[in-house]
């Protein structure tokens, strides 16, 4: 057995399942052991940052991390952006990053590169293995500090050498702790909080925005009147009929303000205060009023949704929740309406099934399907939780492979999507139910918003030509189609409800540029 096979044997044995990899020749022992071993499914991407958000997507919904496998520092670096938005998920994922051999790293190859430089902002545990010998024992670390609460991402970095070289044996895996428990104070500063009469919101994030923890929240709603909110961009939501609604933080800085401008407590639970996504002249970062009370409840390594169950007991919460969304489906549009972004999202919300999820990365273009879905069929909504574009469409395919039962919908922008289109590939491959509808509106409109916000003055053809997407035109059938996918383009509602509805019936990768 070589350091290789040890490290992929200890990896099942603590239960990582599925690798995600774009490997090159560092990585070939770990490639050629996945053949040994039972119980690792070994899955490709044509690009590491679709390999990367990927695992995110996995990690997300399987709740256990996949691992990568990736291609020295270059190969990293080409994933990092989706790392990125895997830390700020707080996504358990195992990096497995092959290195030149340790004897050779003395001649400066032209791949030799500071890995551990590209990997330390993205990684919330990083080792470097320097004998096959230790190799197993590194892996079953790595798995452990992947499953820390609240997750995290673990980066492994294995010279060539210590693959390829004899090992002993595989590692067992190591114990994993839950969630801190929340002390008694917290709990009680909170009910406290709660009984003054004064206006209250609570802001959850983590494993307390599932169904458990909602309704402890929407019990404690019941009893006090706090408000319930969630980050603008949340992890993972789950959201639609039968569960508690919850509001969302907005994502302007000013629209922040004025949504928390009479909020005189803010209770936290696995979350931070709420900042602007960037600086603005003559606007606020720190959107929390003035003189607001901030009361962490829990922290983002503790229990959450045990710290909402003891809090609704300690202020006698009734049984029942509050504002818990009933099936409402929304109509489907008139015959002839315009389609837009407003239609498309009745459409969706209408044929929407039960348990699905969505991997939302439709930015401008997503408003009008976040309000359609809100009584839809109840779903899991997955964000683009960094910021880093180009995490819809690897994230949705992840989910998927951690839950193949499940129908996965990806709601996109035109722009966005080309940033890691490679995932549609892979989509097709594994033979994946994810239906990708991408909202053409050939513009990065986004930015066209934001060149205003900044203050930049009078913007000429040179700088709008930057934001602009029609020369030459993206023609994403021909995309998807290329990639294996079975792809339709739409330009009604009409159009667009026959192709989704389908879509909705049918199993296997389809693509839907809907033209708004």
């Amino acid at each position: 057995m070589n350091g290789a096979e040890s490290l992929v044997r200890t990896l099942v044995n603590a239960g990582v399942e599925v690798c995600f990899s774009n490997p090159g020749t560092s990585e070939m022992h770990f490639v050629t052991a996945l053949d040994k071993v039972e119980g690792m499914r070994a899955i490709l991407g044509l690009f590491e940052g679709a390999v990367t958000g990927m695992a995110d997507g996995y990690g997300r919904m399987a709740e256990k991390p996949a691992a990568t496998l990736l291609h020295l520092g270059p190969g990293l670096a080409n994933g990092l952006a989706n790392l990125h938005n895997a830390r700020r998920a707080s996504t358990p994922i195992v990096n497995i990053v092959g290195d030149h051999a340790t004897h050779h790293a003395q001649y400066d190859a032209p791949l030799a590169s500071d890995i551990m430089g590209f990997a330390r902002p993205v990684s919330g545990w990083l080792h470097s293995s320097n004998s096959p010998k230790t190799v197993a024992a590194d892996g079953a670390r790595a798995v452990q500090a992947a499953m820390q609460a609240p997750g995290q991402i673990a980066t492994l970095v294995l010279p060539a050498d210590t693959a390829w070289l004899d090992a002993e044996h595989a590692a067992p895996a190591l114990p994993v702790p839950g969630p801190a428990a929340v002390s008694g104070e917290a709990v009680d500063a909170a009910a406290k909080a709660l009984k003054n009469g004064r206006k209250t919101a609570i802001l959850v994030r983590g494993q307390a925005l599932k169904e458990e923890g909602l309704t402890a929240a929407g019990r404690i709603a019941a009893a006090s009147g706090a408000r319930i909110m969630c980050d603008t961009f949340a992890p993972r939501l789950q959201r639609g009929a039968g569960r508690v609604a919850i509001e969302r933080i907005p994502y302007f800085a000013e629209d922040i303000v004025t949504s928390l401008a009479d909020i005189e407590q803010l209770i936290l639970v696995g979350a931070k205060p709420p900042v602007s996504f960037f600086a603005y002249p003559g606007k606020p970062s720190w959107c929390t009023p003035e003189g607001t009370d901030i009361i962490y409840l829990a922290h983002a390594h503790e229990d959450g949704v045990a710290a909402l169950d003891a809090v609704a007991q300690a202020i006698a919460a009734p049984k029942e929740p509050a504002n818990v969304a009933p099936l409402q489906k929304p109509d489907l549009p008139q015959a002839g309406a315009a389609l837009d972004q407003f239609t498309a999202g009745q459409i969706i919300g209408h044929f929407l099934p039960d348990n699905a999820i969505i991997s939302d990365e439709a930015a401008t273009s997503g408003i009008g399907a976040a309000i359609a879905t809100t009584n839809a069929a109840p779903h899991d909504h997955l964000s683009l939780t960094g910021g880093a574009i180009g995490q819809g469409l690897p994230l949705a395919t992840g989910a998927a492979v951690a839950c193949p039962d499940r129908k996965v919908v990806c709601l996109h922008g035109d722009g966005g999507a080309m940033y890691t289109l490679q995932a549609l590939w892979t989509q097709a491959r594994e033979k994946l139910d994810v239906t990708n509808v991408i909202f053409a509106n050939r513009s990065y409109a986004i930015l066209n918003i934001e060149l205003m916000r900044v203050g930049a003055e009078n913007p000429g053809p040179k700088a709008l030509s930057m934001l602009d997407l029609h020369n030459p035109e993206l023609k994403w059938v021909e995309i998807g189609q290329g990639m294996g996918v079975e792809s339709v383009r739409v330009e009604t509602v009409e159009d667009f409800a026959d192709a989704f509805s389908s879509a909705m019936k049918q199993k296997g990768p389809r693509l839907i540029e809907v033209m708004i």
